[in-house]
């Protein structure tokens, strides 16, 4: 591991500091799950091609709410079958190992980071859960489970059992999957904005993994960040806005490869030391 990397880490150990992991697509593209934006998001409805910045909509949703289900329920499929790498196990043992001085804000919905071990208090989705559903009437506060429906063909129409499966048990309106869609904001309520906010604005370490900074709120997130002057570490095998503010930062660190590979040395310097 490069000198100054471990500098920054064993001084954030040293002094017991808080850790706040920010993880994206590409810690579980690692775990066989494709980007969002990948080719794999194009999707085909009559004759027309629709990219994910137009399925993943509530305005899709409410014109064609059996074809967004057909999206999601094969892009939960693939989540269904990954499975957790050594990436995601790192920032889990630095959970328990932490426990009050760690939270984890993803943007991932695949569910792995909780499946390696997360605890569910100390993460923040704020990108939504594929394992949860709302009521898409918001008849009802708060989410439900998603309904087992299994792997499935994506060219198949729904079953009149799947529609069942997926409509509200309340008022029989149509279910929702618990994601925050490219045209809605976000929010405390659904996708805990203000709990990741207080988590860097608490943090002596911002761990950065697998993002390309797309999105608002990871962006604050990192502005914060470096706006503190914190510890500011990013693990990506690209250059990316975040490895532009390690740069910019005193104490940041662009540690650039895989976060399988990155990940498990990082978290022993920051649990053992060097």
């Amino acid at each position: 591991m490069e000198r100054r990397l471990k500098e920054i880490l064993e001084e954030v150990r040293r002094e017991g500091g808080r850790v706040t992991a920010l993880t994206g697509a590409g810690i579980s593209a690692e775990s066989g799950i494709p980007t969002f934006r990948g080719s794999e998001g194009y999707w085909v409805v009559g004759s027309r091609h629709y990219v994910p910045q137009e399925m993943a909509t509530l305005a899709m949703f409410r014109r064609a709410p059996e074809e967004v289900w057909r999206w999601y329920l094969y892009r939960f499929g693939v989540c269904a079958r990954a499975e957790p790498n050594a990436g995601h196990r790192a920032l889990a043992a630095l959970d328990h190992a932490l426990g009050e001085r760690f939270h984890l804000v993803t943007q991932n919905i695949d569910g792995l980071h909780l499946r390696a071990g997360a605890t569910p208090s100390r993460t923040s989705h704020i990108h939504g859960d594929a394992g949860q559903v709302r009521c898409a009437e918001a008849c009802f506060p708060g989410t439900l489970s998603m309904p087992d429906i299994g792997v499935r063909d994506a060219k198949a129409p729904l079953s009149a059992r799947e529609v069942e499966l997926l409509s509200c048990p309340r008022c029989g309106s149509w279910l929702r999957p618990h994601v925050l869609w490219f045209d809605e904001y976000y929010d405390e309520e659904h996708y805990r904005m203000q709990t990741a906010l207080r988590a860097a604005a608490s943090a002596n370490l911002l761990l950065v993994v697998g993002t390309s900074g797309a999105t608002n709120l990871p962006m604050q997130i990192g502005e914060l960040a470096l706006g503190r002057g914190i510890a500011l570490v990013d693990v990506n095998p690209e250059d990316n806005p975040f490895s532009a503010m390690c740069q910019e930062s005193p104490r940041g660190f662009f540690a650039r490869g895989r976060a399988t590979e990155r990940l498990p040395e990082l978290v022993k310097v920051l649990l053992e030391g060097p």
